[in-house]
């Protein structure tokens, strides 16, 4: 059974989800698969690839393969947790804006619109330089500017939900705005969510990369992706791929989500081969 369901999923999705397992379980097992500690100075500034140092060294010393197994556990991981936060405020806030209607829809939208007015990273770097550039800093305003997005596919979904014959029979009946939303819209719209959080991880670890590159995101010396590339940048001048390590890391998981969110809808749109 589970054989016959493996080989009616397409070679793209199945190659998205093994890379997403294989980055969980090693951000999951991160202390006992790295040889070395997270910060650990090991041997001197970028040394090259050997046995010991499988990646060779960064510019403190550190052990790069180390580094990019707990990078995978904090990029990851921080990326996952910012996600969920912005996602389950903004699916909320856009199914009830859709089931109140009136005022409230009025100035939640209205307020979601002037959030989009400007450009994410903009508002990112101006909101970090304010409050500082910590990681619960970091995490509060990744959140509230992807909150905007998730709302209004959430209120735009739900609306297509409420203008039917069986939510307002429930209405009718005295049914109450959690007991709606709760049996009879987000039944509706699970698959559309669910792939809508799969792009929304996407764009947040993306976001999350380049604000570390930038300086701004996770701070050393915690390991994380994007700040390893800009910390050893400078091999790329004399011809060392080393700092491609954690960028190819990045490109391949978000290839990757993007890879199990397109088969998703695929399957959701009851489309055939």
């Amino acid at each position: 059974m589970l054989m016959t369901k493996l080989k009616a999923i397409p070679f793209s999705a199945l190659f998205g989800l093994t890379v997403i397992a294989m980055v969980a379980l090693v951000g999951l097992f991160a202390p006992w698969l790295a040889p070395y500690g997270e910060t650990a100075i090991v041997g001197e500034q970028y040394e090259p690839w050997s046995p010991e140092f499988v990646f060779g060294t960064d510019n403190l010393g550190r052990d790069m393969l180390s580094r990019l197994i707990y990078g995978a556990r904090n990029t990851v991981g921080l990326a996952l947790f910012t996600t969920t936060i912005a996602f389950s405020i903004g699916s909320l806030l856009g199914i009830l804006s859709a089931l109140k209607g009136s005022w409230f829809d009025l100035l939640m939208s209205r307020l979601i619109d002037v959030l989009m007015a400007v450009p994410p990273l903009i508002l990112a770097l101006m909101l970090l330089a304010i409050v500082g550039p910590s990681m619960s800093n970091m995490v509060a305003v990744i959140a509230l500017i992807y909150i905007a997005p998730v709302f209004r596919l959430a209120r735009a979904a739900a609306q297509n939900v409420v203008q039917l014959e069986y939510v307002e029979a429930a209405r009718l009946r005295g049914e109450g705005t959690w007991w709606l939303i709760r049996h009879e819209i987000l039944p509706n719209i699970t698959t559309t969510l669910v792939a809508e959080f799969g792009l929304r991880f996407c764009f947040v670890f993306l976001f999350i990369a380049a604000l570390s590159f930038l300086g701004l995101g996770i701070q050393p010396p915690t390991a994380d992706w994007g700040s390893m590339v800009k910390e050893n940048a400078t091999l790329i001048t004399f011809g060392d791929i080393t700092p491609l390590l954690p960028a190819g890391a990045i490109a391949l998981l978000a290839v990757s989500v993007n890879f199990v969110v397109d088969w998703m809808l695929h399957q959701s749109s009851g489309l055939k081969d």
